[in-house]
């Protein structure tokens, strides 16, 4: 049995110490907000109090407070234990916080997944000196954990490039769908977006890198029509206006490459 601390017990602290307690664990929690404590929880007064005795600690609390619980927390812990933060920070604040002086092995945990849909079996990636233990301790529950090379800060920075493309192409989804439905072709659209989706990755991926440079300067002014024809539906354009000028940018750069290449 592991002694673990849970720092933050909303959604995502509540499911993985519900969790951990049916796997046999013990867990202290803190949450200074939180109405309500997991069953089975300890709940302690203060985030160190919480930390005392612990032999892994999970932070999921907002990235905002990811200093001051470091701060308040890594002093007290034991030798050899297992300090794990969850928060959505930088990798320059993972950095950070890694070099804190504590006895405890600091590691930065991404999650990448919805937790409210995945729960513990979300997949995660870890990095730092103690990720070891955490994928000892919640690969069993079910989540796929990956070690990444590399100090604390790797893992986030994995999950910022990865957000790169799921936000990115989440936004773009929930713009065209509703362009879709403001045009009476929902359907369509989402016919056309689940074939891309569906398609050969790796060749998707070649032909939008090769076809954006080569195509953009015809594609910047496709989006720019584009952009003015969901104002026409009255529907936002965000993305697609980033789109159009990021296409503009890209013209441009190959157009100043081109004589160099002459």
């Amino acid at each position: 049995m592991t002694a673990c601390t849970i720092i933050g017990l909303g959604e995502a602290g509540a499911t993985y110490a519900t969790a951990l307690i049916a796997a046999g664990h013990s867990v202290t929690g803190f949450d200074p907000v939180a109405p309500s404590t997991p069953t089975g929880v300890t709940r302690a007064a203060t985030a160190a109090e919480a930390c005392l005795g612990a032999d892994v600690v999970l932070v999921l609390t907002g990235a905002a407070a990811a200093r001051s619980v470091a701060q308040e927390c890594l002093p007290v812990l034991s030798e050899g234990s297992c300090y794990a933060d969850f928060t959505s920070s930088s990798p320059h604040v993972m950095r950070e916080l890694g070099q804190l002086p504590s006895p405890a092995l600091f590691v930065d945990v991404a999650i990448l997944g919805p937790v409210a849909a995945l729960g513990e079996k979300t997949p995660l990636m870890v990095s730092g000196p103690g990720s070891r233990a955490v994928a000892d301790l919640l690969a069993p529950l079910g989540a796929e954990v990956e070690i990444a090379d590399g100090e604390p800060g790797a893992a986030m920075a994995h999950k910022l490039l990865r957000s790169v493309l799921m936000k990115g192409l989440a936004s773009v989804v929930v713009e065209a769908v509703t362009a879709g439905r403001a045009a009476g072709l929902e359907d369509w659209i989402r016919s056309q977006i689940a074939r891309q989706l569906a398609g050969d990755g790796p060749a998707v991926i070649d032909r939008f890198l090769t076809g954006t440079a080569k195509h953009a300067l015809r594609r910047s002014k496709e989006m720019q029509d584009t952009a003015g024809y969901l104002t026409d539906l009255g529907v936002p354009a965000e993305m697609t206006t980033a789109s159009a000028a990021a296409l503009t940018r890209i013209a441009e750069k190959s157009a100043q490459a081109a004589p160099a290449l002459r």
